[in-house]
């Protein structure tokens, strides 16, 4: 019975670490979790976090870019956005029929202590799991993403 056992936890597990999907899904949960202690920013989420980012590095960008680059469905912009918006942390004002988003004062802040943040986020992945290492995945992962989402 032992041998059985052995057998199917054995198949069990090159299951799980051959399925990029429960894989990805699991490494999700534990980058989030580490991200989520590194960055203490009270009830902005680190995903809204990014979203501060790509407004930084494009004032008055559109909705629809803002969505493009983030790779996330016009509504989820819209809830991050009125949310950063009640926050003080962006304006967004109308152009015609498009929704153009830039950051406050009180939003240029964020994104700084936001930069000092990932750079302590890299530091803390990366003695975990070493820094060409980091580095490799992160790249991996990005140009996945991206063949993935051309094919979608």
């Amino acid at each position: 019975m032992k041998k059985r056992n052995d057998y199917m936890n054995n198949e069990e597990e090159q299951i799980l670490i051959h399925c990029l999907y429960f894989t990805a899904s699991r490494f999700a949960r534990n980058i989030t979790k580490l991200a989520e202690k590194t960055f203490d920013f009270g009830d902005v989420a680190p995903s809204y976090l990014y979203m501060i980012m790509i407004v930084k590095f494009h004032p008055d960008i559109t909705q629809k870019e803002l969505c493009h680059k983030l790779s996330i469905a016009p509504s989820t912009s819209t809830r991050f956005i009125d949310k950063l918006e009640k926050l003080k942390l962006v304006v967004k004002k109308m152009d015609g029929k498009q929704t153009r988003i830039s950051l406050t004062d009180e939003g240029e802040k964020v994104y700084h202590q936001f930069r000092v943040s990932l750079k302590e986020l890299f530091t803390n992945y990366s003695e975990i799991l070493g820094d060409e290492f980091s580095k490799d995945l992160s790249k991996m992962l990005h140009e996945a993403s991206n063949k993935l989402e051309k094919e979608s």
